[in-house]
């Protein structure tokens, strides 16, 4: 088998944790890939593989990311064009996409014995058109978000779903998520937390100036659109998956859609993420209520 090791380095301690990572996989009769650029980090390391990027993503039958869910964020597209499942090992906090702790890395073993389970997450596509037709596309696993910038005092956004308007308001932002990406951003404006292995579209308002918003669940044969009107010489912020990719303006349009194709992510335990949501979310909860919730 042949895992390619995605880390982030930022993270703490994420360097020992990839040493210990290769070890085990190394010991279980693994060709263990890693990119050029940590060659200096790595390369005392025996039996390691170094190639670019895109070699060891092809040549690789698993991405092992080690960091935390924005590290997954940061390879899952890729992933999902070459149809390579990916492992998350949580070095940061929450890691809800994350299917080891740091100090559960023994269990990569059960890669080579096919003792884990497989997550199908979709993706939406997000198409950025301007007054003149250019178009830039995107993929995101996690969330599109469009966010009024410093310099915009009032941003309003009209969110229409196939061609027929379903929300006008004012907000500081409107949240566009997976049912993935549902318990990140999102659940911090107030939407729900969503099985992540279901498929909808989740609509979220951050900060909207109304008594009465409610976030929205659109089927995945939707088409849903977003423009945004602001004063002269302000613009809206387009982020995809924590990334700023586009200024936006009052004649621009962003296109959501489900996307054709998925990101396979692989659980050791099963109901992983159940298990992070009740200890990473309702545990700190219990805790502080002394266990009663009642």
């Amino acid at each position: 088998m042949n895992i390619f090791i995605f880390p982030n380095l930022n993270k703490a301690n994420c360097e020992e944790y990839v040493v210990k990572a290769c070890e085990v996989l190394s010991l279980s009769g693994c060709n263990v890939y890693v990119e050029n650029k940590y060659r200096a980090h790595f390369g005392q390391l025996g039996g390691i593989v170094f190639d670019s990027y895109d070699n060891c993503i092809a040549n690789c039958d698993v991405v092992v990311a080690v960091g935390g869910d924005g590290t997954i964020l940061n390879c899952a597209i890729d992933c999902a064009k070459n149809r390579k499942p990916v492992l998350g090992i949580n070095c940061g906090r929450l890691g809800f996409m994350a299917s080891l702790e740091h100090t559960q890395i023994e269990l990569l073993k059960r890669l080579v014995e096919g003792d884990y389970t497989h997550s199908k997450r979709m993706l939406i596509s997000v198409d950025i058109t301007d007054e003149n037709g250019k178009t830039i596309s995107l993929c995101a696993l996690n969330d599109v978000v469009l966010s009024k910038s410093d310099n915009c005092k009032i941003a309003d956004f009209e969110v229409s779903r196939n061609k027929q308007v379903v929300s006008s308001l004012r907000a500081d932002g409107i949240i566009f998520s997976t049912p993935t990406g549902a318990s990140a951003y999102s659940m911090s404006a107030g939407g729900p937390i969503i099985e992540p292995d279901m498929e909808c579209i989740e609509f979220t308002q951050i900060c909207p100036h109304s008594l009465f918003a409610r976030t929205m669940i659109f089927a995945t044969n939707s088409t849903i659109t977003a423009k945004c009107h602001t004063c002269d010489g302000a613009y809206a912020n387009v982020v995809v998956d924590g990334n700023t990719v586009y200024k936006m303006t009052n004649t621009d349009i962003v296109t959501i859609k489900r996307a054709d194709n998925y990101v396979d992510i692989i659980d050791i335990h099963g109901d992983s993420f159940f298990t992070s949501v009740n200890k990473k979310l309702m545990q700190p909860l219990k805790e502080f209520s002394g266990g009663d919730l009642t």
